[in-house]
């Protein structure tokens, strides 16, 4: 503002200084005269003797005031020109310093000879510390080899060019990924002169792009997870058919040859080999998500001392380390499968270990936002954290992500079935949780699962006294569409002391009921039958008789499907194979009005 008001006061002394000179010429010329001829007059002194002297002073001072008048102009075009330019740079100075983006100009030796804020903030520095450097100080070897090549092709081309993936290296050390655009400058005559260029920080950028990665990766897993838990699932129901038919068989024969035939220890060894056979479907349907039996408010710890005692005791090379939260949140689950779970672990973990090493056990108390839960399909709020830590030899990256499938396995031939992992994966997904691994080759192993914390109060155990055969004379309508069921549980049935009359479909149960329904006084029907399933079939049985009895027998659990005849008044639920004891206590239990499933 001061500087304005000075050059205004330049431009008025110019003007009134070519008048007052003007002015002085007349009045000179006046006085000239009155010495030259001092019998003229007044005016003749003032506009002088002739019209001629007259016409000369007054070109003079129109001349003057034209002058300083012109000088004025141009001046004033010049003051304007330099305040326009100073506007100019004022604003472009203003949007240098205001983006985000780092604007750089250097010599054609890479010398900064100017930059903005922003870009010293990129890189850490303050504005006086970046002044003088090279751009080779800050930049990684691979990055200015990068832009080397493509400062050589801007000084061949003249066109600008882009380097993608430009990392510099900060004041404190760390890199950053850095999208960089230069071009050329040039001299007044034409020649290179310089690089001008702009940086865009995209570190932030590409760390979530490796986030996106990251969780589509684990969906994608989930997803997979999901479809093979599926084929399991229809894999274990059919196996445990084949299984009821052979347990079946053998609990006939069992009971029809002499007490002293030698053939009983063959029908005890394929019982063995039957049970042998349904723990490895119990397994297949724990990865399948559909094995939960017994569901209770328990303390977790509990579950983790307990079942860590009883490996220690076994596995007495392995040193166990309990950090357990003493406040740790109670966890719905199904006792039994948990410690199961904690087991599989714990037995990796030794496998893992085979000079002996450190086992530790942790729980903790967190919460899981929406966020983090998104990708493993579970629902956030509290949960209780278990982890379970080797010091083993760990797992290979292209190996973890698949521990988690049934069958794999990388220990050798009869080692492993390759369904511990797998079943542990799905045990935890049936109680609404999730497990995720991490591991590296040398320093171990860790997994942590995570349980959905319950306000409710833990449950006590209560045990029960060993069952006995129970026999009974009343009438049972058997429903199942597999002959071979049909007929080893006709002859099972039969051997219990009942009637039996059977069904081989949803609809022909419902004809055969409605014909004998003062007879019949119990249902025992399959779930997954095709045409009329065993939940319509339920469903319409109780339309002719709503006090109609109802045993639901199914290869799957009781889990989903049989969990929801159950809560519509299904009187009780058996597990394929079952055998002769189980039958007769579930038949009884019913029956006898005590209503258990």
């Amino acid at each position: 503002m001061k500087m304005k008001t000075l050059q205004d006061r330049m431009m008025n002394t110019i003007l009134v200084a070519g008048v007052v000179i003007a002015c002085f010429y007349w009045v000179c010329e006046s006085f000239m005269f009155f010495f030259m001829a001092p019998e003229a007059n007044f005016f003749q002194y003032l506009l002088g003797p002739s019209l001629f002297q007259t016409f000369t002073r007054v070109l003079v001072l129109c001349l003057l005031g034209i002058f300083g008048s012109h000088i004025q102009y141009a001046l004033n075009r010049e003051r304007a020109a330099d305040e326009a330019l100073q506007v100019s740079e004022e604003k472009y100075r203003n949007i240098i310093e205001s983006i985000e983006e780092g604007y750089f100009e250097t010599d054609l030796r890479d010398n900064l000879t100017f930059f903005n804020p922003p870009m010293a903030r990129i890189l850490g520095y303050s504005v006086a510390e970046l002044q003088g450097k090279n751009t080779r100080d800050f930049t990684t070897p691979e990055a200015a080899a990068a832009a080397e090549a493509t400062l050589e092709q801007v000084v061949k081309t003249g066109a600008a060019a882009s380097v993608i993936d430009y990392k510099v290296i900060q004041k404190d050390g760390g890199l950053k990924d850095l999208d960089l655009s230069v071009s050329l400058i040039r001299d007044a005559a034409g020649r290179p002169a310089g690089f001008r260029g702009v940086v865009r920080d995209v570190s932030g950028r590409k760390r979530d792009e490796v986030d996106r990665k990251k969780l589509e990766g684990q969906l994608q897993q989930a997803q997979k997870m999901e479809a093979i838990g599926t084929l399991a699932g229809g894999i274990a129901h059919d196996f445990n058919n084949i299984l009821m038919g052979i347990q079946g068989n053998a609990s006939l024969l069992d009971l029809r040859l002499d007490p002293g035939h030698p053939g009983h220890e063959k029908i005890k060894n394929i019982e063995k080999y039957v049970e042998s056979g349904t723990e490895l479907s119990r397994q297949l349907l724990g990865f399948a998500r559909r094995g939960k039996y017994n569901v209770k408010a328990s303390d977790i710890n509990d579950i983790i001392e307990k079942s860590a005692a009883l490996f220690a005791r076994t596995k007495k090379e392995i040193r166990v380390h309990n950090q357990l939260d003493p406040e740790a949140w109670t966890v719905e689950v199904d006792r039994g499968q948990i410690e199961q779970t904690l087991l599989n672990l714990y037995v990796n973990a030794w496998q893992a270990m085979p000079n002996g090493g450190d086992l530790y056990l942790m729980t903790e108390n967190l919460f899981l936002d929406e966020n983090y839960v998104r990708p493993y399909k579970v629902k956030p709020g509290c949960y209780v954290k278990i982890s379970v830590t080797d010091t083993g030899i760990g797992i290979d990256k292209a190996d973890m992500v698949r521990v988690f499938e049934p069958f794999f396995t990388t220990k050798e031939m009869g080692r492993g079935t390759g369904l511990g992992l797998a079943s542990v994966y799905g045990i935890i997904k049936g109680h609404g949780g999730h497990i995720n691994v991490y591991s590296e080759k040398g320093l171990g192993t860790t997994f942590t699962i995570y349980l959905p914390a319950s306000a409710r109060e833990v449950e006590t155990e209560v045990r029960k006294a060993p069952a006995t055969v129970q026999k009974g004379h009343e009438t049972v309508l058997l429903v199942d569409d597999e002959e071979m069921i049909i007929d080893v549980g006709r002859g099972l049935l039969g051997e219990l002391g009942y009637t039996v009359m059977t069904a081989g479909s949803g609809l022909e149960a419902l004809e055969v009921y409605r014909q004998n329904s003062g007879r019949i006084d119990i249902v025992v029907m399959d779930m997954i039958m095709p045409g009329l399933g065993g939940g319509e079939t339920f469903d319409r049985l109780k339309q002719i008789n709503p006090n109609v009895k109802v045993l639901l027998a199914s290869g799957y659990t009781i889990n989903g499907q049989a969990a929801n005849i159950i809560e519509r008044g299904c009187d009780g639920f058996i597990q394929k194979p079952f055998t002769l004891l189980q039958l007769s206590a579930k038949i009884r239990e019913i029956l006898d009005g005590g209503k258990k499933d």
